[in-house]
């Protein structure tokens, strides 16, 4: 098991985001899903000048990005979204992709039940003949149900997975399980071989070790089941403008280009654009909690 990261949650060159992997112990990145903005050889020397390695991608479901929706031409862009995502992990030498099978934010369905699953296995097929043939294991993610009315439990991307095919697996996330399960450790274990990826916050979506959760059991549960992979940091800091902020330094004060529609994908998880100080903070904070229980 090693440390890996996320980058969407911070607008920056991809050469600050390696360097500050690298300086807080870091041995991977799960890089986002954007692959029309990434030269892979150019990511993939910084990672080597800098030790890291790239361990996969993640979705990025923007409007327009559904696996069940009733619209052809969507179910369409999203397999081609997601296939180009999996050929960036490929020229990166990553391992895995996670998948959100729906958009962000969509709490809604569009049609019956059981079209909709058959939309989204159908989809999920094409994309996982794609993976196979570029070595890249699918990990389907379930979000919490104020994000997606799809999938939002372990059971349910067990289910969709199997449905896929023998070799797709699904990624956990300690935030959304926190929400969704009865029992977390429960639910790591229920996903067992299928388990591809874990991503990691703590209940309030803040740095690992900044809430209630007991980390120390949730990485004993993934040694136990036979896990090797990640544990992908993904904080998003909640953003306080009241006088009751113990924060004041989290917001970016000079904010740096960003589109229109990254943007409200963070402010639409609760979310802004966070200052350097304050995200590099975090990120070290992830770090001192996580490394030495990996290291057990």
């Amino acid at each position: 098991m090693h440390l890996s990261m996320h980058n969407w949650m911070r607008a920056e060159p991809i050469e600050v985001t390696i360097a500050r992997l690298a300086k807080y112990g870091y041995e991977s990145i799960e890089i986002s899903g954007e692959p029309e903005k990434y030269d892979t050889k150019h990511v993939r020397k910084l990672l080597k000048e800098h030790g890291l390695r790239c361990w996969g991608s993640v979705t990025l479901m923007f409007a327009g990005l559904h696996f069940p929706s009733p619209d052809e031409a969507t179910r369409a862009r999203t397999i081609k979204y997601v296939k180009d995502c999996i050929t960036m992990v490929k020229e990166l030498d990553g391992v895995e992709m996670t998948i959100v099978p729906g958009t962000v934010g969509k709490v809604n369905a569009d049609s019956t039940p059981e079209k909709e699953w058959a939309w989204a296995v159908e989809g999920l097929k094409e994309v996982y003949d794609h993976s196979q043939k570029a070595g890249v294991k699918m990990a389907l993610e379930p979000l919490n149900r104020f994000e997606t009315y799809f999938i939002s439990r372990a059971d349910q991307a067990i289910a969709l997975a199997e449905a896929v095919g023998p070799d797709c697996g699904v990624c956990l996330d300690a935030f959304h399980t926190n929400i969704e399960e009865w029992d977390m450790l429960a639910a790591i274990r229920r996903a067992g071989s299928r388990l591809a990826d874990f991503h990691v916050a703590d209940n309030n979506r803040l740095a690992c070790g900044m809430g209630s959760l007991n980390w120390s059991a949730i990485v004993r549960t993934l040694k136990d089941i036979g896990y090797d992979g990640a544990l992908t940091v993904e904080f998003v800091a909640p953003i306080d403008r009241t006088p009751a902020n113990p924060f004041p330094n989290a917001v970016e004060k000079h904010p740096v280009n960003i589109s229109a529609e990254q943007l409200k994908f963070i402010e639409d998880h609760g979310s802004s654009l966070l200052s350097e100080e304050f995200y590099d903070w975090l990120v070290g904070r992830c770090s001192a909690v996580l490394l030495p229980l990996i290291n057990e």
